[in-house]
């Protein structure tokens, strides 16, 4: 599996099919072991002596000085620790320095990472992987694969810097001690997942000076809005499993004084690593927000650790727990923080935040558990939320299960007006709670006339005493239909969005014609094609779909092991095409930048072909031997009207990307995937002041590409202003507007 944006090739990366990618540097030979994970080829050191022993990657990428890069490996070995580097070169090859990882603090057979990131120095212009260990004499081994070089890798939506973020993969600059402690960093043993790159070495280590509470900031502020809710999380490492450590989301007003703090503490299950997630709403003055990790009661000399740091708006990265359209706030659906808002109405039960971390939950790493120490009926219900619209269903669900005893459970909407004053209960149906696994239960309602608000209400009846349930995200939205198409004539452009989709499902979608014809729909990862659903709603945009036909769209979704299939099919829907003597130019993969250009010709297809004609003596007809007919080619000519449309037509062209050729029904032609040969665009009369251009395409028909849409939701201006100091860096690093829009560096 290929790492997005690295610099290095998939041989030096994965170490398979040979070890071509890598050479010798300092003391020692290089070998192909197996028992790697992405792909099941690693490199082997073997040391020639005691002492360091280096291997650098065979080939050096080309790097931009002054630019920020990040390297990381998983490494294995049971003798010695190991560090890695980056090596800077000059244009001349000749090595200016290395940038080096701590070293790990212990040796380790297991597969863990080790990472460094460091900026290129002045007069860079190439970069190597160097790959160190000192061993204590000769045959001593060392393993290595998924090795990365590149830019840094973030969490997307990220509002804080990838020094902050990444466990002070750079220094400690981002973090400071706030209480008892002081902030160092360093590189313990950490195994994760081969494909998780969020994630290094070096992790913040925060050691406590002396008995009592310790904390530590992140001196970034990232700006915040008023009444909107921000995610938080961060990997924390206890010193013990008894440990208190915890993560707080501050927010501060224009002054730099904190004026709110939500706080999660981790009930750790060992003395790993464990993300911990908390939330809140920014509060009236808020201007920024912060983080702040430590420990309540620590002893004197012990150690919290600190990594993959994050802070946004929940909605920023792709994730499988939300579900769209929810009023819950994230504390009373995924309680991660706590019980949240929610309440016990009458009877015996309590609730609690499940524990420890990772023991029950289906989305994310706790759940809210419910115990009632005698078979009775006892109500829950959460917060109540406003947003609610009178006259429009709205479901209300929640996933649960149960951990011990039996029980019945129902689930309703309890309706209020915008005084806070109670309306109605949507009628609840009870059912027997299955007695394993996790299961989903939802209920349907039309808010009444005067609601403007609204609560979930869970009914549960114990049926055994010391019974036990367990819930988790429980949302309640108003129901959209879960697939709808709109045609956009303006971008000859087709938006397909999907509602209540499973995350972790695989999904394919089809555009079908009226004959039945059936073609992949591109996404920005490519065709969607067994491809893994990130999150409960997903907007498709088709900016290949056919001119003035009728189209709808199939879309199958199965789960990873095969079962559990289900079709969806959406209405039908066709793109006016508008005056038919226009024609739309698109490439697949920068669909934003699309065309509508004036026709004067269309093309006058040829098709070659390869054959040998062989005349026999004594026989009137030949003997030809023939290959398989070419694709069409043909010129197409075509009118820019403006100085703008002839500017966004060299554009468009500009990459020598496979275009898209879509012309309204009636000209005769389908549409056609197209590489343009050298163009000319002159004035369709000698004026110099003349702005008509008449272009000639010279087009060759190939395949469709199978690539995704470039560009980025989650880059974003605050992104540009943590990673560049001044709008010279900018300049520096794209050549275009465009590319700063798709974060494309140059």
């Amino acid at each position: 599996m290929a790492i997005p944006g690295n610099l290095l090739s998939a041989t030096a990366e994965m170490v398979d099919p040979n070890t071509s990618g890598w050479a010798a540097k300092l003391n020692c030979s290089l070998s192909l072991a197996s028992g790697g994970r992405n792909g099941d080829g690693c490199l082997k050191l073997t040391s020639a002596a005691a002492g360091e022993m280096q291997a650098r990657s065979f080939s050096s990428a080309p790097v931009d000085a002054g630019s920020l890069y990040f390297t990381f490996a998983d490494a294995s070995a049971s003798a010695q620790p190991e560090r890695i580097g980056i090596r800077w070169l000059d244009a001349a090859g000749a090595e200016l320095s290395v940038t080096w990882s701590l070293t790990t603090s212990a040796a380790s057979a297991s597969w863990h990472r080790v990472s460094v990131a460091g900026v290129a120095p002045v007069g860079t212009t190439r970069a190597q992987v160097l790959l160190s260990s000192t061993v204590a004499g000769a045959g001593a081994v060392h393993y290595w694969e998924n090795v990365y070089l590149g830019l840094p890798l973030r969490i997307p939506g990220n509002t804080l810097s990838f020094n902050a973020e990444s466990g002070g993969e750079l220094d400690t600059s981002a973090w400071e001690a706030e209480s008892n402690c002081t902030v160092s960093r360093s590189v313990p043993v950490s195994s994760w997942a081969y494909n998780f790159y969020y994630a290094g070495g070096h992790i913040i280590t925060l050691t406590a000076a002396g008995a009592g509470d310790a904390s530590a900031v992140c001196v970034e502020r990232p700006p915040v809005v008023e009444g909107q809710e921000y995610l938080a999380l961060t990997y924390l490492g206890p010193p013990t499993t008894g440990s208190s450590v915890w993560v707080e989301l501050r927010f501060y007003d224009a002054t730099d004084t904190q004026v709110a703090a939500h706080r999660a503490t981790l009930a750790p299950p060992g003395t790993g690593i464990y993300r911990q997630v908390t939330s809140g709403v920014a509060p009236a003055g808020a201007v920024t927000a912060g983080l702040a990790v430590g420990m309540t009661g620590a002893s004197a000399g012990q150690v919290a650790r600190v990594e993959g740091s994050y802070l946004a708006v929940p909605d920023a990265a792709p994730n499988p727990s939300l579900r769209s359209g929810n009023v819950l706030p994230i504390s009373d659906w995924d309680f991660e923080q706590g019980v949240g808002a929610w309440t016990v109405a009458s009877g015996v039960a309590t609730i609690a935040r499940s524990s420890p971390w990772g023991a029950e939950h289906f989305f994310d790493f706790y759940s809210l558990t419910a115990t009632s120490s005698t078979a009775t009926v006892s109500v829950l219900r959460s917060g109540i939320y406003p947003g609610v619209v009178e006259g429009e269903n709205w479901r209300a669900e929640t996933y649960f299960k149960v951990s011990a005893g039996g029980w019945q459970i129902a689930i309703a909407i309890r309706w209020y007006d915008e005084t806070d004053t109670y309306l109605s209960t949507s009628t609840p149906i009870t059912f027997d709670a299955p007695a394993s696994g996790w299961w989903n239960l939802y209920d349907d309602a039309v808010a009444p006339a005067g609601a403007t608000q609204a609560q979930i209400e869970i009914t549960v009846t114990a049926t055994a005493a010391s019974s036990v349930m367990r819930f988790d995200r429980p949302a309640l939205w108003q129901t959209l239909p879960r697939e709808s198409v709109e045609a956009n004539d303006e971008q000859a452009m087709v938006q397909l969005i999907l509602r209540e989709l499973t995350p972790g499902q695989l999904m394919t979608v089809w555009r079908v014609t009226a004959d039945g014809a059936r073609m992949l729909v591109r996404g920005p990862d490519g065709l969607y094609d067994a491809y893994s659903i990130p999150a409960d709603s997903l907007v498709i945009e088709d900016y290949e779909a056919p001119l003035g036909v009728p189209i709808y769209y199939s879309v199958l979704t199965i789960n990873g092991d095969g079962t559990g299939s289900e079709y969806r099919t959406t209405d039908t829907v066709t793109l006016d095409p508008g005056d038919p003597n226009y024609v739309w130019l698109t490439d697949p993969a920068r669909p934003g930048v699309g065309l509508r250009v004036l026709v004067k010709q269309a093309p006058e297809w040829k098709a070659a072909i390869e054959q040998t004609v062989y005349r026999v003596r004594q026989r009137s007809t030949p003997i030809v031997l023939a290959d398989v007919r070419q694709s069409r080619e043909g010129d197409l000519v075509c009118w820019t009207e403006t100085d703008q449309q002839r500017d966004a037509l060299r554009f468009l062209l500009s990459t020598g990307n496979v275009l898209l050729w879509r012309s309204a029904p009636g000209m005769g032609e389908t549409d056609v995937y197209a590489a343009v040969g050298e163009v000319q665009w002159p004035r369709i009369v000698t004026y110099a002041r003349e702005e008509w251009r008449e272009w000639t395409l010279p087009m060759t028909e190939v395949d469709m590409p199978t690539g995704g849409q470039v560009g980025s939701a989650t880059w974003t201006v605050y992104d540009v202003v943590l990673e560049y100091a001044t709008g010279y860096d900018v300049l520096a690093h794209y050549e275009t507007v465009f590319d700063l829009a798709i974060d494309r560096r140059s």
